[in-house]
């Protein structure tokens, strides 16, 4: 929207500074009656031979930037358009008021004429259509390889992954795992069965001894030869 507003307030400026030499400029003078050398070398009685050689030249040029201004989008073109009219009609102000000694305006046709104005007022709303305008948008660059987000720097990529070998545990503590938890002399821990005791070379343990009567009978009774009646063995009595 902006771009819009400003181009149509660039674009009335550029017309109006157009349209300003065709118009009484001096005493009844019109802008394409001055030479476009006179604005350097002081204004004289001369008049160019037509249009084409007077000051109208820098004002279409000026026009022409302003067009290109807006296709483009352009802030900088529009103000240089700008400026180039304000500059050139400040020139020849600076000429005229040297040849006549001063500058007059009157209501009589003598002195500054419309034309100067249009200039001027063209020359301003070129510059006003360029602050107007909001420009192209920039568009953001898309970070490369291996650099920020941000664009600030460059950061180092993160290496494929590659499995390792499986961590090793440590081996538990027997002693310190396996060991019942101590119990206070009050007997917190009774019925608790004690706690094992290391095995000492010629120390006493505990053993469990037995006797042959424990076995039974058929286990411990030698066979009798001979005495095997339908293929069972019968068992020797006591004594025999």
């Amino acid at each position: 929207m902006r771009n819009v507003l400003g181009s149509l307030v660039a674009l009335v400026g550029a017309a109006a500074a157009v349209y300003s030499p065709f118009r009484n400029w001096y005493d009844g003078r019109h802008g394409t009656e001055y030479r476009i050398q006179d604005l350097f070398n002081g204004v004289t009685t001369g008049r160019p031979g037509d249009a084409g050689g007077s000051i109208l030249i820098p004002f279409a040029f000026s026009a022409l930037l302003v067009v290109i201004g807006i296709l483009l989008r352009s802030r900088l073109l529009v103000t240089v358009a700008g400026l180039i009219t304000l500059a050139f009609t400040v020139l020849w102000m600076v000429r005229v008021g040297i040849a006549e000694h001063s500058l007059a305006i009157s209501s009589g046709g003598r002195g500054l004429g419309l034309g100067v104005g249009d200039a001027l007022v063209g020359g301003v709303l070129m510059l006003l259509g360029a602050g107007l305008m909001a420009g192209r948008r920039v568009r953001a660059a898309a970070p490369e390889a291996g650099t920020a987000p941000g664009g600030t720097g460059a950061y180092a990529a993160a290496p494929p992954y590659e499995p390792g070998p499986a961590p090793r545990h440590a081996p538990h503590d027997v002693a310190a795992h396996d060991a019942p938890a101590p119990h206070d002399a009050a007997g917190s821990g009774a019925g608790a069965p004690p706690p094992a005791r290391p095995y000492e070379p010629g120390a006493e343990h505990d053993t469990l001894s037995f006797s042959s009567a424990d076995l039974p009978a058929e286990l411990t009774d030698p066979e009798e030869p001979g005495g095997t009646a339908g293929g069972a063995t019968r068992a020797r009595p006591p004594g025999e």
